[in-house]
């Protein structure tokens, strides 16, 4: 399995994968064809063989307000302060390989390249064991929490690591 640049024929199959992935935290397939077309540099499918069995999906943001789930953005902000990890989806024939690890990887490289310091993202479904063994941590902010668990359910986190 090798990570390759996402390419608009990708669509369908990041969709369809986003399904089996993501239940009810899914996304329409015009999400992400909007985050690839704004910020191609941060949208990536792990290959296997003909087929796709994950996804990544990352670009600049502003860590005080997270795009909403199935919401398009319409734009990259000029003041973006921070990279956010907008989705990172693998089949479970791609857990356990390493995929996830080189993910971070991955973007942390492309947050330290266009000059932020800092990644966020949202976990959900208990995906927080899994951000956390990759340093990230949950951001105390009750405010903002709030206006996440109505968003997203109680078992929402906000995360955040140093892209150093």
């Amino acid at each position: 399995m090798q990570w390759r640049a996402m390419e608009p024929a990708d669509m369908d199959a990041v969709s369809t994968l986003s399904d089996a992935v993501h239940g009810q935290y899914t996304e329409p397939r015009a999400v992400y064809a909007e985050r690839r077309a704004l910020y191609p540099a941060g949208c990536f499918v792990l290959a296997d063989g003909a087929d796709i069995a994950g996804y990544l999906i990352a670009h600049p943001w502003r860590h005080e307000a997270p795009p909403p789930l199935g919401g398009m953005i319409e734009a990259i902000p000029a003041d973006a302060d921070c990279f956010y990890l907008h989705d990172l989806a693998l089949l479970r024939v791609a857990r356990g390989t390493g995929a996830g690890g080189t993910a971070t990887r991955m973007v942390l490289e492309l947050a330290k390249q266009a000059g932020l310091g800092d990644v966020f993202l949202l976990a959900v479904g208990g995906a927080d064991v899994f951000w956390a063994s990759r340093g990230f941590a949950a951001v105390a902010d009750a405010p903002l929490a709030a206006r996440l668990t109505a968003a997203y359910g109680p078992d929402v986190l906000y995360m955040h690591r140093p892209a150093r």
